[in-house]
């Protein structure tokens, strides 16, 4: 996103993202099963994030997600902080995100995603993969 997202739009701003993902027609099969999972690990991300209080939990409602390409061979996607958001403070999440999380532990949102979920995820794109598992199972 290029312009500025402010707390008042960075809700509606994440759930446009979680549409975009859902409509998406990535290729080949690797780039569908990425589209399976990669909402589910957002959504957890999103939930484990602490809130500030005095931050109006801008940081929680940053989170994006992204499917950057997907053949055959090949599917590639990540969450991430969105630098364009803003807090009701005026701070951009991404700023402070970043140190929050390296402060590890139950901090550590995008870590502790892929080992508390990242597995159970991972199984289920392999199912999906392996033709075990239908896209709305």
């Amino acid at each position: 996103m290029s312009e500025r997202v402010t707390i008042e739009g960075i809700q509606e701003a994440q759930r446009a993202n979680l549409r975009a993902i859902a409509v998406m027609e990535p290729k080949g099969k690797l780039g569908r099963a990425l589209q399976l999972i990669l909402p589910e690990l957002h959504r957890y991300a999103v939930s484990i994030t602490h809130v500030w209080v005095h931050w109006g939990g801008a940081l929680r409602a940053a989170h994006r997600m992204q499917l950057l390409e997907s053949s055959e061979e090949t599917a590639r996607g990540y969450i991430f902080i969105d630098p364009s958001a803003v807090n009701p403070r005026g701070q951009k999440p991404i700023d402070y995100g970043i140190y929050e999380h390296a402060r590890g532990g139950e901090h550590a949102f995008y870590q502790r995603t892929m080992t508390e979920i990242g597995p159970t995820a991972a199984g289920r794109a392999m199912r999906f993969l392996q033709g075990e598992l239908d896209r709305g199972d």
